[in-house]
């Protein structure tokens, strides 16, 4: 039995040393290999490296504009908010309340009533207090359309008026437009 194991010794080891030799020849194979690779292809190389270097400066300027990107946006909804804040002022101040008095009527001497027209002091009369109790209040906005009193009240303003009641009330909706307009 001693010799059995002495005899299957010798074998291991030779088979060993068998394998160990086809192994370096392997690698010395894939050395010369890697080495040809390089001497016969040295642009490939050095292309591949710059190629990577332009890869490494596109991904740092990709993150940069990552930033400056999420930078941007966090600006964009500060000012839409100031806008929104802004815009919601303006349409407030735009925004005004007005009383408006009904005209008196007005006598002019081809009427025949004479020439006797109203006069108020600046501070206004009792009669004029009276009348602004019949005035009509209308929410205006600034724009160029003009309020529409009741409907009772342009039945009897249409069926009274005359060429010079209608220029007094042009020259009137245009002292009132530069009004609004002149704040």
């Amino acid at each position: 039995m001693a010799v059995d194991e002495h005899d299957e010794l010798p074998e291991a080891t030779q088979r060993e040393a068998e394998l160990q030799r086809q192994v370096d020849d392997l690698q010395g194979q894939v050395t010369g290999l890697h080495r040809t690779r390089e001497d016969t292809n040295p642009e490939l190389s050095s292309e591949f490296q710059i190629l990577k270097e332009k890869l490494d400066e596109h991904s740092k300027q990709l993150e940069q504009s990552a930033e400056k990107l999420s930078q941007l946006e966090s600006e964009n909804l500060t000012f839409r908010d100031e806008n929104q804040a802004l815009n919601a002022s303006s349409n407030n101040k735009r925004r005004f309340r007005t009383q408006v008095l009904p005209m008196p009527t007005l006598e002019t001497p081809s009427s025949g009533a004479g020439a006797n027209l109203p006069t108020t002091a600046p501070g206004g009369d009792a009669s004029t207090r009276e009348k602004a109790k019949d005035a009509h209040t209308y929410d205006v906005e600034d724009s160029d359309s003009e309020p529409e009193p009741d409907k009772e009240a342009s039945d009897g303003a249409a069926r009274t008026e005359s060429p010079m009641i209608a220029h007094l009330h042009q020259m009137f909706s245009d002292m009132l437009d530069a009004m609004q307009s002149g704040r």
